[in-house]
């Protein structure tokens, strides 16, 4: 695309970028590195942004597999997905000082695996397989958990017999896909429970619900900024393509060219909830500086905030 070519309109989508969760981990990370005290490790990325992760590693950051990779008594930040009971054990073997950056809404998902568990209960978990979050809450109870990926899944489930169930999702799904997958879950097992509410972050709603208002507004296209491991991310574009224009994944401003048409008047941009703003401000400064017109598009304010862990800042809220 020639941006000299044309102008248009710039919807932009709000709420969009971080989530609590996400500023909470990044927080984390930053008041570590500000502390100083020698090397820190972090446990897979710490949230799914290239660009975010890129940037902790330019500043010295370790970013690791597996705890074997981490010398004994260092210090190490498990992920805002979280982590089954069975890496905790193995850090606290190892002698490591752990930091806990897990997403407060994943640590209650866990909760409730683990309470349905004790009562005898199997649990089905909707989610993406391979999933560093997935992984973690499938290991919270093992044996005791089947993932549950599609309505596929749910046609062909042989659930143990004699216990009851109990589904859980990943924080991160789509909400029209998810509610789908329970209801073919619920017509094969009249009896199965949930939760009190949707496990799906907040986040990943609301900013699903604003890719569907910018589709009304008028949005020819949609533009996520995000990275390809990034479900919530990946989920906004689907959300796009559900309402009927296309949704197309972006890194950032370097990708513009390819991804806005000569034919595109109306573009709408968001980010997921591990996205970066300055990404996505790099991406309105282009279109402004080429004559495009921004309109925000709000279709929710949110204030959700966590705390830091004790010892690095004030209490959870």
């Amino acid at each position: 695309m020639d941006l000299n070519r044309k102008t248009g309109r710039l919807l932009l989508a709000a709420p969009r970028g971080f989530c609590a969760g996400v500023e909470r981990a990044v927080a984390i990370i930053e008041t570590l590195l500000a502390r100083g005290g020698g090397e820190l490790y972090v446990r897979k990325e710490i949230v799914h942004n290239r660009a975010v992760v890129d940037d902790f590693a330019a500043r010295g950051v370790k970013f690791v597999e597996e705890l074997d990779e981490v010398p004994a008594g260092a210090t190490v930040v498990f992920s805002a997905h979280g982590v089954s009971p069975a890496v905790r054990e193995d850090a606290e073997r190892r002698g490591l000082e752990v930091v806990d950056a897990t997403c407060p809404l994943v640590e209650k998902v866990h909760r409730q695996v683990a309470a349905q568990a004790a009562r005898g209960r199997h649990v089905l978990l909707i989610g993406h397989a391979g999933h560093d979050e997935v992984v973690g809450t499938l290991g919270v109870a093992p044996g005791n958990v089947t993932l549950v990926t599609g309505i596929d899944d749910a046609a062909r489930l042989d659930p143990p017999a004699g216990r009851g169930l109990h589904y859980v999702t990943q924080t991160t799904l789509s909400v029209d896909e998810t509610r789908g997958i329970v209801a073919a879950l619920k017509d094969r097992f009249p009896e199965l429970t949930g939760p009190a509410g949707s496990d799906i972050c907040y986040a990943t709603q609301n900013r699903q619900d604003a890719v569907k208002e910018l589709v009304v507004a008028g949005a020819q296209r949609v533009l996520v900024v995000g990275s390809p491991n990034s479900s919530n991310s990946r989920r906004l574009c689907e959300v796009a393509r559900s309402s009927g224009v296309e949704g197309i994944l972006i890194s950032g401003p370097g990708d513009l060219p390819q991804s806005v048409p000569p034919q595109i008047d109306v573009l709408g941009l968001t980010a997921g909830a591990s996205a970066p703003g300055h990404l996505v401000d790099g991406i309105v400064a282009t279109l402004g500086d080429h004559g495009w017109t921004v309109e925000n598009v709000v279709s929710k304010v949110e204030n959700v905030r966590f705390g830091l862990p004790p010892g690095l800042g004030e209490k959870d809220n």
